[in-house]
């Protein structure tokens, strides 16, 4: 009898094994980051970066290629096949190259002085390597050198890069430090210092984007050196540290077959003790697959505030890696100590709050920003509070922020329109005074190009700047914001002064061509004129032409309407703009892609356009539209964004429109409605509440909305607001395969630009 009960538990005992073997297989295979795949986007123009880091991470560790233009930006493109090292820093889908520093490089053999050249790496020490050998997954980056025999792995922590190198047998094994080599910037000074057999620490000082960035590090290496070599340039200095222009070392020491040598990485602006701390407290040993575990769950975490239901695989590939593209940046920037160096590079301390850098904002704040304060509102408001330090400590909000740099890059105060977002939206532990003291400061005087002109004027004479129209127009839409704020705060008389700046975009439209137009400090239209033109850093426009800047009112749409000549000529004209050739000239702006007539997705101020036609009375014609740009011009391979990835703005495109709704106007809290993609929807909102879309008769045919639902209520607006979102609930579409020609077509039910 006895044996009979040993022998039943044991078969339960395995019964069980088994059973909990099952159930971990099926989370695991459950789990988002599985449907997430970096490559996508890092081919084509989509710029994004790729190789281990964790979500919104001050640090982005991964492969470098030689920068060969514009495609390269990130310092990878997916065609190329020579890898240079892997560096601690870099950019996602901008459409400018730097970073792509404080490179690493395993080795063997003899030793050479430099990385080589893309038409001869074997000059130098690049490595070619092939696609059927590299992996990369949320958090975790894996590569074969081919011509080392050297397997590399890669994984981080939030400020601390981890690097795994399993060696052949080899008497001439090392791991290389080159500070000298960057993506498309110059070293100024760079240092580098043994400390001891295992420790080693120096900074990078550097002029490119970032004009001033200041870089110091830590690194440990798992086994002692056996030499350490040191070189500036290709010469050699029989010193234990050097102070140059581009140094380099060189960490030399032998392996046996499949030995496996770690190198840790600390980062900080700050300095070398600084980073040493990081790594310490950050990483203090050397379990590779519990801290590449901890970044799996650290982006498990953050993918699962969206959970979507969907039979079509590919379309939830590309939601969550989209979803993790908008994650990449802005980055942690203080020290684990609560230290940073500011754009004044005096170096803060405050603990009061998470600091963060690199804001992409003429991109980011159409869609990423009011996600991020949906998805993430804690995040939203510390990304407030840099933004009000970075005024503080360079008198102005940030336009392009870059490793504790101001950039300048592209048009607008477009930092006003997040801060003022965030403020409208109450969104915790931000101050709506020192916000509005920020926004107003920024928007006047002599802080950005054609402001000073603009007050005088009116408008920015178009023979005193170039890009003066789309300047004109994104201030006028930070200018409505302020205007909005100064009236929640009781500031009437900047309430009318802002607004009246807010619809100075009307001076630009000309009656006789119905475009927004260059004018003339006399006040005579700019000659020749051509709608389609789109010359680069040339023409009146940024990246665009006339008539993709013709939309660009997303504060106002009423009086663009009113402008155009009431509802049916602006549906009539926007009908045009999808409808017409696509067909570019020659010189026009490489940013100017995913083109629909001349509407060109690839390209963010044309993002919000094609639900204008919510504020005229034509709903119904959204669908068709986001429906081809969803499926169409996002796909799930490497080419499959149609332009720039810009920080995370491209993706943020994707996620709302096809949740089923888009922030056209970023600072007034309204959602339009277009044309869900999923059959169920379901978001984490604060307070540990759920916000879910669903889909009834959703398909590929029922593009179309026949009715909506709010929490079991008919519902008949074309828009929600970001109060009934974050209040929790349910939003239900019904679909059809034909418009509903009645839905939102009352006044009373559409868009309007004041929401609050």
């Amino acid at each position: 009898m006895n044996k009979i009960k040993s022998i039943l538990k044991i078969s339960f005992a395995f019964l069980m094994i088994i059973f909990l073997a099952s159930v971990n297989n099926k989370d695991a295979k459950n789990k988002l980051i599985n449907y997430v795949d970096p490559f996508i986007g890092s081919g084509g123009h989509g710029h994004v970066f790729v190789g281990a880091n964790v979500p919104f991470g001050g640090v982005q560790v991964g492969p470098t290629n030689f920068n060969k233009g514009w495609d390269w930006s990130s310092s990878y493109h997916y065609s190329d096949s020579i890898v240079k090292g892997f560096c601690q820093l870099n950019v996602s889908g901008t459409g400018m190259s730097d970073l792509g520093e404080l490179t690493i490089m395993p080795a063997t053999g003899k030793v050479k002085t430099g990385a080589g050249t893309q038409n001869n790496h074997m000059a130098g020490y690049s490595s070619l390597y092939r696609k059927n050998k590299e992996f990369v997954s949320p958090g975790y980056y894996k590569v074969f050198l081919e011509r080392y025999g050297i397997d590399v792995e890669l994984t981080a922590t939030e400020r601390v890069g981890l690097h795994k190198y399993t060696f052949p047998k080899s008497d001439k094994s090392r791991v290389i430090i080159d500070l000298g080599e960057g993506s498309a910037d110059r070293p100024t000074e760079t240092y580098l210092k043994k400390i001891n057999d295992t420790l080693f620490e120096g900074h990078r000082f550097s002029s490119g984007w970032a004009k001033d960035q200041w870089e110091f590090f830590s690194l440990i290496i798992s086994k002692p050196v056996k030499e350490f070599l040191v070189y500036d340039r290709h010469k050699r200095f029989y010193v234990n540290e050097k102070k140059g222009d581009y140094v380099k070392g060189f960490l030399e020491f032998s392996t046996s077959r499949k030995e496996e040598i770690y190198v840790k990485m600390g980062v900080s602006t700050v300095s070398t003790k600084n980073a040493l701390e990081n790594l310490m407290t950050e990483m203090p040993g050397w379990d590779f697959e519990k801290v590449k575990k901890d970044a799996e769950e650290k982006w498990e975490k953050e993918l699962s505030k969206i959970k979507i239901k969907t039979n079509d695989l590919k379309k939830k590939r590309i939601f969550y890696t989209a979803m993790y593209h908008t994650m990449i940046a802005p980055n942690l920037y203080h020290d684990i100590n609560g230290e940073y160096r500011g754009t004044n590079k005096v170096v803060y301390k405050d603990n009061s709050f998470t600091n963060y850098t690199l804001f992409s904002l003429w991109d980011t704040y159409r869609a990423a920003h009011p996600l991020y304060t949906i998805t993430h509102p804690e995040r939203a408001s510390d990304f407030i509070n840099s933004m009000v330090k970075i005024y503080e400590h360079q008198g102005k909000l940030p336009v392009w922020h870059l490793r504790g740099n101001e950039t300048n890059t592209m048009p607008g105060y477009s930092g006003v329109p997040v801060v003022i977002d965030a403020a409208l939206k109450g969104l915790d532990n931000i101050d709506l005074e020192k916000i509005y003291e920020a926004a107003k400061t920024s928007a006047m005087g002599d802080f950005e190009p054609g402001v000073k002109e603009l007050m005088e004027y009116g408008y920015i004479p178009a023979d005193f700047m170039v890009e003066s129209v789309a300047s004109n127009m994104e201030y006028a839409i930070g200018d409505w914001g302020i205007a909005q704020l100064a009236k929640k705060l009781g500031k009437d008389e900047d309430y009318k002064y802002f607004k009246k700046r807010s619809k100075l975009y009307k001076e630009y439209f000309d009656k006789e061509t119905e475009f927004m137009r260059g004018k003339l400090s006399d006040g005579s239209w700019r000659t020749p004129f051509d709608p389609v033109s789109a010359q680069h850093r040339i023409n009146d426009y940024c990246e665009g032409n006339a008539w993709q800047y013709l939309w660009l009112v997303p504060q106002d749409p009423e009086g663009l309407i009113e402008l155009l000549g009431g509802d049916y000529a602006f549906n009539e004209k926007l009908d045009k703009l999808f409808s017409m050739s696509s067909e570019q000239e020659i010189g026009a702006s490489m940013d100017i892609t995913g083109l629909i007539g001349q509407y060109a997705h690839g390209n963010e101020p044309s993002h919000h356009t094609t639900y204008m036609y919510a504020y005229s009375g034509q709903p119904y014609k959204i669908a068709d539209k986001v429906r081809y740009i969803n499926n169409e011009l996002y796909t799930d391979q490497p080419d499959g964004l149609s332009g720039n990835e810009d920080c995370g703005q491209m993706s943020a495109w994707y996620i709302f429109s096809s949740i089923g709704f888009y922030p056209v106007n970023p600072s007034n809290g309204a959602y339009v409605f277009g044309s869900p993609l999923f059959d169920n929807v379901e978001i984490d909102v604060p307070g540990r509440k759920k916000f879910t879309v669903k889909t009834v008769n959703n398909s590929d045919e029922n593009i179309y909305i026949q009715s909506v639902f709010l929490n079991g209520k008919k519902y008949d607006y074309s828009y929600i607001t970001h109060k009934q979102i974050t209040s929790g609930g349910e939003l239900k579409f019904i679909m059809g395969s034909k418009p509903n020609y009645g839905f939102g077509v009352n006044k009373k039910y559409r868009p309007k630009s004041i929401v609050y």
